[in-house]
């Protein structure tokens, strides 16, 4: 299979994401109390890591060590970080730690799993990334558990903040930037649906339109209340 316009996009998702990471952090510099600001630096940078490794199998080709990182960037790591850093804005200091530990080992022991696997080749594709190819196909399972950890506390986080910003006028700005983040952490889970039934190229898309979607939010979300307000 060659490559079609498609499978170009994570080159464009890889760098904007290398922006909007760096973005974060430098905010986090100037409040390094806010831990939520590191862990979703660092869930851009992951999800970054992710794209880079499908614009390198465009590029050059499938290998078995690009595979491998994709997996753990994408499936394992592709909405937690994310998630974590909306535990740390919400919950007690206590709890995150807590959350973090048993988020890393699961993350850990998952991840020896995905490197250890032997590759069954023949469902190896020249350009295009699945999971069909592990000869183990129960480390797929652990995915679904980690996407169901960010669905709890990405999403479910963001909608709870909107909701929570609904009755002040001056703050409604923060409605909409919570939904958007919302819906662009939701995209790339219905893009890795589609990736286990065969269907990357629509991963691709949904990465890019969620990146997209999560930096508006972002942006409207750290506005000042003032400023929001008068405009």
């Amino acid at each position: 299979m060659s490559p079609t316009a498609v499978h170009y996009v994570p080159i464009v998702t890889t760098i904007l994401a290398a922006i909007f990471s760096a973005e974060i952090f430098r905010r986090y510099r100037g409040h390094p109390e806010r831990l939520h600001l590191w862990w979703w630096a660092f869930g851009i940078a992951v999800y970054g890591v992710g794209t880079f490794t499908e614009a390198a199998t465009t590029l050059i080709g499938w290998n078995e060590p690009t595979f491998r990182a994709w997996y753990i960037s994408g499936a394992l790591l592709g909405g937690a970080p994310l998630a974590q850093g909306t535990v740390y804005l919400l919950l007690s200091r206590r709890t995150a730690h807590v959350l973090t530990a048993i988020l890393v080992s699961f993350v850990v022991i998952a991840s020896v799993a995905v490197i250890l696997s032997p590759i069954d080749y023949s469902q190896v594709e020249a350009h295009r990334l699945t999971g069909r190819v592990f000869a183990w196909q129960w480390v797929r399972g652990f995915s679904p558990f980690v996407n169901m950890y960010a669905v709890v506390f990405l999403i479910g986080g963001a909608i709870l903040s909107a909701l929570r910003y609904t009755a002040n006028p001056a703050t409604r700005h923060r409605v909409v930037a919570n939904v958007l983040i919302a819906v662009g952490a939701i995209l790339p889970g219905i893009g890795g649906t589609a990736t286990r039934m065969g269907y990357t190229e629509v991963l691709y898309v949904t990465e890019l339109a969620g990146l997209l979607l999560t930096w508006m939010g972002y942006r409207m979300s750290v506005r000042p209340v003032a400023i929001a307000a008068a405009a």
